[in-house]
């Protein structure tokens, strides 16, 4: 087995996230570079805007309003957006990765929690609908069924979101305003998308959702994809042990396997303005997250109280500080912080990001601070 340095994998995955050539549209650059993870709203909306600088707003809108892309609560749980042939495959990861879940939080005594899936996506298939809406079917679906309608566990936070994490429903936002935090409504994803259920059924669809990781952010660690996917290390192996890919040996003594015929390396200058959970961060296991940062820097972006990460800060392809436009007004200041002991970025690199934030944002940044932090 060959041996490689962090910096190594670092260009083998740069080339995938910033490819030269980002594909004609919206959802041609999310298909190469994989899903995002957006539970803040504007993070897909930055992701573009970090890997096809001068996409617009109004580009990345308009590609969730003709569905050329979807977002909704998939892997861990958590909201992602991706295109729709992947979608499918999170959909089918989730339903793994979150059975357990759902089981405990449900306490089903007469039936499968695929018959709960199967009644949450019936209801949600001919409306949108809130979130409210999907809990209190819930809750009437398992009371007219003989199971316990009446568990703490079910009017608890997760109880209530419960519904729309099981995978099959894709979400909009309410006021139509999809770069923001807005209320939620949902629907299934089979009746906008087409069906899916040869998909879900197939026993190598998981195979799939790898090749798509590494597709997109390869080299990767078996810890990495089962924790990007939520799936256990034994499910995971499983899959590779199907796939039989190739690995190496990297500085963490993990194996980072990829698929055949990887793109050639790149090295990438400049700075880039990244979005909150952002895949070179969430595409990985915190230890497969050193090809990009310090460890001593991970807990400045990443808080362990409340899993919120900052949003990076790219210089010369390496993450070395974080920025913020605070609020919601259209015109609003930019502060960017460059952490101690890196190359902090000159005012004149600022310039083409901040421009690629503006225009994807619709905003306007009235000036730009840069501190040590």
């Amino acid at each position: 087995m060959g041996q490689v340095t962090w910096e190594e994998l670092s260009a083998l995955t740069l080339a995938r996230q910033f490819p030269a050539d980002p594909g004609p549209d919206v959802a041609a650059t999310l298909r190469r570079t994989g899903p995002v993870q957006s539970q803040t709203a504007r993070s897909p909306f930055l992701a573009m805007a970090a890997r096809r600088p001068g996409v617009t707003r109004d580009e990345v809108a308009g590609a969730y309003a003709g569905l050329a892309i979807v977002r909704g609560s998939t892997l861990r749980g958590t909201v992602h957006t991706t295109v729709p042939e992947h979608h499918v495959l999170l959909h089918a990861a989730t339903r793994v990765g979150l059975r357990r879940l759902w089981q405990h939080t449900l306490g089903l005594q007469h039936h499968e929690v695929e018959d709960v899936w199967e009644a949450l996506e019936d209801f949600a298939r001919d409306a949108w609908r809130t979130p409210q809406e999907l809990h209190t079917h819930l809750l009437a679906w398992l009371g007219a069924h003989g199971e316990d309608a009446t568990s703490p566990r079910l009017t608890s936070t997760q109880g209530r979101n419960l519904p729309f994490t099981g995978g099959g429903l894709v979400r909009r936002p309410r006021n139509g305003a999809w770069e923001g935090q807005g209320p939620a409504e949902y629907r299934t994803a089979s009746a906008l998308l087409g069906d899916r259920s040869r998909r879900l059924a197939d026993p190598h669809v998981l195979d799939d959702l790898v090749r798509t990781h590494l597709a997109a952010h390869g080299p990767a660690s078996r810890h990495d994809l089962a924790w990007w996917a939520g799936l256990t290390l034994t499910a995971v192996d499983e899959v590779l042990a199907r796939l039989d890919l190739t690995g190496v040996a990297a500085p963490d003594g993990r194996t980072y396997v990829d698929l055949p015929h990887p793109p050639e390396p790149v090295e990438l200058t400049g700075v880039l303005l990244l979005p909150e959970f952002d895949a070179l961060m969430c595409a990985y296991q915190r230890s497969g997250r050193q090809r990009f940062l310090l460890p001593e820097h991970h807990d400045l972006l990443w808080s362990g109280a409340n899993g919120l990460v900052a949003p990076p800060l790219l210089v010369d392809g390496r993450i070395t500080g974080s920025w913020r436009a605070a609020g919601s007004a259209r015109r609003r200041p930019l502060e960017v912080t460059s952490y101690a002991g890196t190359r902090a970025p000159r005012r004149a690199e600022l310039e083409q990001p901040v421009a690629a934030l503006e225009a994807a944002l619709g905003i306007t940044v009235t000036a730009v601070t840069i501190t040590r932090g």
